[in-house]
Parts: C-alpha cells; sequence; structure tokens
C-alpha cells in the first residue's frame, strides 16, 4: 500500500497516516494517534533500502526538503543538499521517511491536536511521552509502509536522540544509526521546569488554555530567537548578511514564522521527554554500526562530549566511528555546513555493503 493510499490529504510535502491507538510508557494513552511524514525515493520491493530521517527539537520532518516548500527557518530545508538522487543519502538507491515526532506540532498528534473526549485541543492534558513511545509510533508508521528493515537511522540533536532510542528498542531493525550534533542521554542543563515558568508568565497563557485568547506568540518567538542564537544563526547569517541590523531582522522574522506555527505545549511535551532521555546503561543492546557526528564550536553538545561517549560505545561493543564536523555554525552546522560531513556519512552508508 502506497503512503498516498495511508494518508489524509497532504499539505505541499506533508502526508498524514493513521499509526492507531497507542498506550504509553508513562501510563496515558493516545486514542488515534497519527504521524506526519514526508517521502523521497522509492521502496525497494523487498522493503530493505530504506532511511529513516528524524529531526530537532523545535523542526519538522521538512528539516530535509527543498526551502522552496517549506519557508526559509534555519532548520526547515537544513539537510536538503544531504538527501537527494546523487547525494549523501542518495534516493536514487534508498527509499528515505523523513518523520514527525509524536507530541510535535506539525501534523502529527500533539498538544494542539483535538482530544476526541472532549472535542477541543488536549492543550496541558497531553500525556506525557518518552523516546521509546516516539519511536513506537515510527515503528507503526514503516510498518505500514511496506518498510521491513532499515538501512540507517539518521538525525541531528534531539533526531539523534531518536537515533539512538531507535538503536536500543529494535536493535534488529538496522544496519545503522547516525547520531548529529547529539548524545546518547540529555543535557544534565535542560530545565524544562523553567520553560513552562516562562511561558506561564505570558499574559495570554489562561491556566496552559491559551488557544482561545490569541494564543502566546509574543513569548514563543522572543524564546525562538534565543534558542537561534544559541544554536549559531548568527555566524551562519554572517556571510550573506554583514550589516547587524540586518540579521537581526532576519533572525526576528524567523522566529515569528516559527512562532506562528508551533504550539507552546509541544516545547514542554518533547522537552519533558527529552530530558528523561537515557540509553547509556543500554548501550551495549545496540547491534547497528554507528557514525557520531559532533560540530566543533556546538554550544549544546560540544565536541568534548566525543571521548566520553565513543568510550562507553567501546565499553558495550559498538562499531562505532567518530567524525568530528569543522565548522563555526554551532549546532546548526550539520546543515548549514552540510558538504563538510556529507562525504564521511556517503563512505560510511556505501561501507555497510
Amino acid at each position: 500500500m502506497s503512503p498516498q493510499d495511508l494518508a489524509k490529504p497532504p499539505v505541499g510535502p506533508t502526508l498524514i497516516a493513521p499509526v492507531g491507538a497507542m498506550k504509553l510508557a508513562l501510563g496515558g494513552a493516545l486514542p488515534d494517534a497519527a504521524l506526519a511524514y514526508a517521502t523521497y525515493g522509492k521502496l525497494a520491493a523487498d522493503g530493505r533500502n530504506a532511511i529513516l530521517l528524524t529531526h530537532g527539537y523545535t523542526s519538522s520532518h521538512l528539516f530535509a526538503h527543498r526551502r522552496a516548500d517549506t519557508g526559509k527557518g534555519a532548520a526547515e530545508g537544513s539537510w536538503a543538499t544531504l538527501v537527494g538522487p546523487g547525494a549523501a543519502i542518495d534516493t536514487d538507491r534508498y527509499f528515505v521517511v523523513s518523520s514527525n515526532m509524536l507530541g510535535s506540532s506539525y501534523g502529527s498528534t500533539g498538544p494542539a491536536s483535538i482530544d476526541p473526549a472532549t472535542g477541543r485541543p488536549y492543550g496541558p492534558t497531553f500525556p506525557e511521552l518518552t523516546l521509546s513511545d516516539m519511536v513506537e509510533a515510527q515503528r507503526r508508521l514503516l510498518e505500514r509502509l511496506g518498510v521491513r528493515h532499515l538501512v540507517a537511522v539518521v538525525g541531528p540533536s534531539y533526531g539523534g536522540f531518536q537515533a539512538f532510542a531507535w538503536g536500543v528498542e529494535h536493535p534488529g531493525m538496522m544496519d545503522s544509526i547516525v547520531p548529529v550534533v547529539s548524545a546518547p542521554r540529555a543535557r544534565a542543563d535542560s530545565d524544562p521546569d523553567a520553560l513552562a515558568r516562562r511561558l506561564a508568565g505570558d499574559p495570554n497563557w489562561n491556566g496552559g488554555w491559551y488557544y482561545d485568547k490569541g494564543g502566546i506568540g509574543a513569548t514563543m518567538a522572543l524564546l525562538r530567537e534565543e534558542t537561534l542564537r544559541r544554536y549559531g544563526v548568527e555566524q551562519e547569517l554572517a556571510a550573506r548578511m554583514p550589516d547587524p541590523a540586518a540579521r537581526d531582522a532576519e533572525i526576528r522574522r524567523q522566529a515569528q514564522e516559527w512562532a506562528r506555527a508551533f504550539d507552546g505545549h509541544s516545547l514542554l511535551v518533547l522537552g519533558r521527554c527529552a530530558k528523561r532521555f537515557d540509553v547509556t546503561p543500554r548501550l551495549d543492546r545496540i547491534k547497528a554500526k554507528l557514525l557520531y557526528v559532533l560540530s566543533t564550536t556546538d554550544q549544546l553538545f560540544p565536541q568534548s562530549l566525543a571521548p566520553e561517549v565513543m568510550a562507553m560505545l567501546a565499553r558495550a561493543g559498538v562499531d562505532a566511528r567518530y567524525h568530528a564536523l569543522e565548522s563555526p555554525h554551532g549546532h546548526l552546522a550539520s546543515g548549514t555546513d552540510a558538504g563538510k560531513w556529507a562525504p564521511a556519512l556517503k563512505a560510511f552508508l556505501d561501507g555497510l555493503g
């Protein structure tokens, strides 16, 4: 059955597929969950040539799509040069499924979705998620698409969390995982409670029921601007926008565009989920080969993590290699400087045989 047969009417490149009722790891439930996704290339008859792309915390499943179709944010389209005919992730060879996260804001079941029990958005009542829940939803999506085996699970940042989670949850399902600008556990300084207090300070918060109060777009835009600067967007823009005022205006534009699309409760649900993430005690379950990539200027997942992570992987018996992405673009480097690590990714995938 094709993705078109499974999906609700697509919006642009996005398809939305049901993944069924889900009992969640922390005790909650979703009666009729769905995932947004996009596909590239063609699935082989044996269903074994697929690569799953997993995206970052505040981006979407369109991070490998052409910017002309996705807007001009810092993440959407950022991996477009890595995926396509003849690219490192070669769509002449691979069937690529780029999946949105359960709980996110771009078509998958999340806090802004309608709760069938009440007829209104889930909002602050949306159940708590784990990475295991996200992986299970993606596993169901892949099964419905006819994917029987994965060549790789590849993703940056939060997408790297998902790649690690796939490796420990379904060790026989894939040949490789490629976590990029990420780690096998959450950053120690992540603080979703502080984020919750920040959002609750918006005058439209209304106990979390801001949907009928005009939203919390002003606070979300400010948060996004701060995040983009921490990710290294100023360095990425500097080459084409030498004027600081022009850069500031572009960063504000990107932040406001994102704030119109992203739900505040998704930030909280995904943030709390990430805070709980730690697969370091289970790394010995990974049977796939692993390529670990960090940016040399990333402040979120600094290069200094590499020795510890690689040592843990070695002790766990994981066949892992490391690539340092030399770039001034910080956390954004895997997209903005994609050409600097694309050869390493291509060689790694080609070497899987």
